[in-house]
């Protein structure tokens, strides 16, 4: 697994680097023809890593359920993001990412309750599957990203 928690590390790091290298603006802009935004993704990358392995393992979410709300699958941003809340989902990128490593390593996760995710239609049967997913979802969202960088900048 430490494989997988490398490729999540350096996609998040990207993620960071996305965040400190764009305006607020263009991190909260939906360009035409798409139905959200940059920060959007990134924070739905975060949530999602947070309910695929912590709440489908029977675990609390670091998250509030605010932000699970806000930013889980089939939300759309909802009004412009702050710049308080940026920094907040920057500082979630490692330090979440951190603690599921922790916790992997520390045998936390031990039920898993089966998931059929509707991106591939695979169903994931414990935590291992789910952070190999995870992986694979936020590479997903990695090039939905570029696509929306490609369509603000030209």
């Amino acid at each position: 697994m430490e494989f997988t928690f490398q490729v999540l590390n350096n996609t998040r790091g990207i993620f960071k680097k996305i965040i400190e290298n764009n305006s607020l603006e263009d991190l909260n802009k939906v360009p035409k023809g798409f139905n959200n935004n940059i920060i959007w993704n990134i924070a739905h990358a975060v949530v999602s890593e947070q309910l695929l392995a912590y709440k489908l393992s029977g675990l609390e979410s670091s998250l509030s359920d605010e932000m699970i709300n806000k930013y889980r699958k089939d939300s759309k941003p909802n009004g412009d993001v702050s710049q308080v809340e940026v920094d907040e989902i920057k500082g979630l990128l490692h330090s979440n990412l951190e603690k599921t490593q922790e916790d992997y390593y520390n045998d936390v996760f031990q039920d898993y309750n089966a998931y059929t995710v509707s991106t591939t239609g695979n169903t994931l049967n414990n935590i291992d599957e789910a952070l190999q997913f995870i992986a694979i979802h936020e590479g997903l969202h990695y090039g939905y990203v570029l696509a929306l960088l490609k369509a603000l900048k030209g």
